[in-house]
């Protein structure tokens, strides 16, 4: 084994840890920035959504920015597209209407949840392997370290202490990774957990207020019903038949 192949080994090994070490604190950066902004907006929409004086004035709030948002915009479109009549005839809309809505949010939860974990798998991986990345190293590090000092013939502590120890710092680069790595996997889990609970609560809460409301959510904007409109039309028919027949009868009285 030439010390040459020996010493480009533990390199790669010691750059390869480096690397994963860059990954995971950007990673753990990323999802930090990430968690700010879901709680940011998560409280910010809930205390909104809760303010509304209906759950017709709540449909009218902002359904982009946020976990709770998208979640609670899904539901108001899918009353919405239940209330519009239209006939469809696809297994999609088989369900009745409370259970086509819990389909719908949990659907939407699910993406959510998919967003939260991206990334965790890769901490996971590092502080999993890292360790004994850095042991592969230390251990060929060694075999290089005694090949050497069985070549020169000397076993004394100045000639042994110099390579064996060169070759250990790849263990203890590996801890070094693996513990933040580790550290922050877990940390991002409770903190994914919290967020699936609150989307959890709130996705009752919102097909609680839906049965309420009976499913109804009208559309912005939304025409008058036909009937109102036959009442007008016919009120207004009424009126007009009423007025030539007053013209008719002073028409009468002056020609008298």
């Amino acid at each position: 084994m030439s010390d040459i192949a020996t010493g480009f080994i533990v390199d790669a090994t010691l750059n390869t840890l480096i690397g994963a070490s860059v990954v995971t604190w950007a990673l753990i950066l990323v999802k930090g920035i990430q968690h700010a902004r879901i709680s940011y907006h998560n409280r910010r929409y809930s205390k909104e959504f809760w303010s509304a004086p209906s759950i017709q004035a709540a449909a009218q709030l902002d359904h982009q920015k946020g976990p709770a948002a998208r979640v609670a915009g899904i539901g108001f479109s899918t009353l919405i597209e239940t209330e519009s009549g239209a006939s469809t005839h696809d297994l999609e809309h088989t369900w009745d209407r409370q259970e086509l809505l819990d389909r719908r949010l949990r659907q939407q939860m699910q993406k959510e949840r998919g967003s939260l974990e991206s990334g965790l798998a890769i901490l996971a991986t590092i502080g999993s392997i890292s360790p004994f990345v850095g042991l592969f190293g230390t251990v060929w590090g060694i075999m290089g370290a005694l090949t050497s000092i069985s070549k020169s013939g000397s076993a004394s502590l100045e000639v042994v202490a110099g390579p064996i120890g060169e070759a250990l710092i790849a263990t203890a680069v590996g801890i070094a990774v693996a513990v933040p790595a580790v550290v922050g996997y877990n940390f991002y889990i409770r903190r994914n957990k919290v967020v699936w609970a609150f989307l959890d609560d709130f996705a009752i809460d919102f097909v609680h207020l839906a049965l309420k409301a009976s499913f109804i959510i009208e559309r912005t904007g939304s025409k008058p019903a036909p009937s109102a409109r036959l009442t007008e039309i016919s009120g207004g028919k009424k009126a007009s038949a009423k007025d030539n027949h007053d013209d008719l009868i002073a028409a009468k009285e002056a020609h008298a």
